[in-house]
């Protein structure tokens, strides 16, 4: 079987050698940089199955990363983890409009990083286009999950796939009411520290894009949200 193969980009040669070790002793492949401008010349001729970031980078930060992954249309399907130092929560929210899939703060345990990463990779297996859910359709909006695609009348949007797991989560069940933890762990799984906030910038990203049909995710005040009932 062929290793799933994971990106590191570090400036600290020896967070980048921690890395380097445990992630080959639990089975990975691995590749490191020491800054962005090498991983984007990297990119430009091959792909791993999964981006291990650093935020704080000399040159190209990690954030012009992730942006600049997630609108090549060749590199946007690509996972993102960020890895982020205590009290970067502005950095972490702007990573995860820009469509980064996890983060996890520093100093961290090996063992933890390595299920985040796995909980990462699984669910990007689970999501991909041989997926065979039926098609949502709620007035405007049409979500495909085989095809990873939505659209608001004729109009595709441009989700990242997080977005896309908590808009299709909502909507395969119309009023269902769910909390932000129940959110968490549908789309991220239930060892993921994520604060409440984070839920409400993904939504926010999801109704902005959506523009009117946006109105369709609905705030239950003291709750959670919810995907609302008609057709």
């Amino acid at each position: 079987m062929k290793k799933e193969t994971i990106w590191i980009v570090d400036d600290e040669e020896d967070i980048l050698e921690l890395l380097r070790y445990n992630l080959i002793r639990e089975g990975f492949d691995i590749r490191s940089f020491a800054s962005g401008e090498a991983l984007i010349e990297a990119a430009k001729s091959d792909l791993p199955d999964l981006l291990l970031l650093d935020l704080m980078l000399p040159g190209i930060g990690g954030l012009d990363i992730c942006r600049y992954f997630r609108k090549n249309d060749r590199m946007r399907r690509v996972p993102i983890i960020m890895l982020t130092a205590k009290g970067e929560e502005a950095d972490i929210v702007i990573g995860l409009e820009l469509g980064a899939d996890d983060y996890i703060t520093k100093p961290f345990s090996p063992k933890i990083l390595s299920a985040r990463i796995r909980a990462v990779l699984r669910r990007r297996h689970e999501s991909s286009p041989e997926t065979n859910d039926a098609t949502i359709h709620a007035g405007d909006i049409t979500i495909h999950p085989g095809r990873l695609t939505v659209t608001v009348g004729p109009e595709k949007i441009d989700l990242t796939q997080t977005e896309f797991r908590i808009l299709h989560f909502l909507a395969r069940r119309p009023g269902w009411v769910y909390t932000r933890g129940q959110i968490v762990d549908a789309v991220h799984g239930e060892d993921h520290a994520v604060t409440d906030r984070s839920i409400d910038v993904q939504i926010a990203g999801l109704r902005r894009k959506l523009g009117s049909a946006g109105d369709w995710i609905e705030t239950v005040r003291g709750v959670g949200y919810r995907f609302r009932e008609g057709t």
